[in-house]
């Protein structure tokens, strides 16, 4: 039965705290403010709440389903060359939301296997966390949401991949202690209990679905369920949400590319909803949709045209692979001779055939100078996916 109460706000309750500052490291009167008792919140449960929401935000809600489903019908017919590229992309403005960034090549760099940016390593884990939200989009539970977790920390860390919290963890404030926090997510004790309750509200078929996974997704930014990754992770349950119910079923919206545009807003209106006020959430995400599919269309038709532009510049039979690492280059614009071996099913040691043709034609640039574990680079390819980050990049 479905509650008719007004959307609740947090409560809070108080929790003893234990000091971790050794006497002598800092001064008495910062042990004095991080010692004694803190409020952590008492997030409610939600499975079964009516969500009333401003006909203006259902009217806008509706508006942003409808040209995110247009947007995914568009390219149903060319998933292939845009699906990745448009994941990759929305793995790293949600990253770029979290101070994580990185330009396209050390990304595409970071997918190769190189380690040396850090950040763009987390941004390819944030790729794995969507790819697996989206594989796992018809049985989003717990299990699931560890699943996104675990994939997007496995490589850098590995000690918290995939496990709820077993601490308390609070946003803002200092190290020292949650006593300045801007924001205390509730006890760790609380976190599995929050979690299945927001899996049974994940499964409603009642609620208009922007609206829902808006509302669920804020609802896990405030359980904070880990010690890290929570923002990617959250996002990547929107993602999870679209697919699962059907709303998008080729290719991901770039929807943090949107929530980017605007961060203070974002910020602000996951504040408004932990003081029992869900439309802000629901108004920035649908915003962010709009957003978002006109950045991500703007970048299709960039790549469409640097692809036709080849056509012209390509000198190559019909049938050499040329063109099918020139397809390549869409999805994957810095490539080495393991990467065409395998979209061709040649050995490496052949691969400079198909590589050649596209070198000559200035599609493909080296830019290792290397004898042996030679690059290649397609630059219109990346000077376009770092065109869609600059259109995404804070504004405000």
């Amino acid at each position: 039965m479905v509650s008719t109460a007004e959307w609740p706000g947090l409560g809070s309750e108080l929790r003893p705290w234990i000091t971790r500052l050794e006497p002598g490291l800092v001064s008495a009167s910062v042990r004095r403010r991080h010692s004694g008792s803190y409020r952590a919140a008492i997030v409610p449960f939600i499975a079964d709440r009516a969500l009333s929401l401003p006909s203006r935000v259902v009217a806008l809600a509706e508006e942003a389903s409808n040209e995110i489903a247009r947007f995914d019908a568009e390219l149903g017919s060319e998933v292939a060359p845009f699906a990745s590229v448009l994941l990759r992309s929305e793995s790293a403005s949600s990253s770029m939301i979290e101070n994580l960034t990185s330009g396209a090549r050390s990304i595409a760099l970071a997918e190769l296997g190189s380690r040396e940016k850090h950040n763009a390593t987390e941004i390819v884990g944030n790729v794995a966390a969507m790819t697996a939200a989206l594989r796992l989009a018809q049985n989003l539970d717990g299990d699931a949401i560890l699943a996104m977790h675990a994939a997007l920390m496995a490589d850098l860390h590995p000690d918290i991949a995939g496990r709820w919290r077993e601490e308390q963890v609070w946003i803002g404030g200092t190290s020292f202690g949650p006593h300045q926090a801007d924001f205390i997510p509730p006890h760790h004790e609380h976190v599995p209990a929050l979690i299945d309750d927001l899996a049974e509200f994940v499964k409603r078929d009642d609620l208009p679905l922007l609206a829902q996974a808006a509302v669920a997704h804020a609802q896990f930014e405030t359980i904070h369920p880990f010690p890290d990754g929570n923002g990617r992770t959250g996002r990547a349950l929107i993602h999870s949400m679209l697919r699962g119910h059907g709303l998008t079923q080729n290719v991901t919206v770039p929807v943090s590319a949107g929530l980017l545009t605007n961060t203070d807003a974002y910020f602000a209106s996951l504040t408004a909803y932990r003081d029992g006020e869900p439309s802000a959430i629901v108004e920035r995400l649908a915003a962010a949709s709009s957003e978002a599919t006109a950045n991500g269309r703007q970048l299709v038709r960039d790549l469409r045209s640097i692809r036709r532009s080849w056509d012209d510049a390509v000198t190559a039979r019909r049938d050499s692979g040329a063109w099918r690492v020139a397809d390549l280059l869409l999805r994957q614009p810095v490539i080495d001779s393991g990467a065409v071996a395998a979209e061709l099913g040649i050995e490496p040691r052949n691969a400079q055939r198909a590589i050649a043709p596209l070198t000559e034609a200035g599609v493909l640039t080296e830019f290792t100078g290397f004898k042996r574990n030679r690059l290649w680079q397609s630059r219109d390819v990346l000077i376009a996916l770092d065109e869609f980050a600059a259109r995404a990049g804070r504004r405000r």
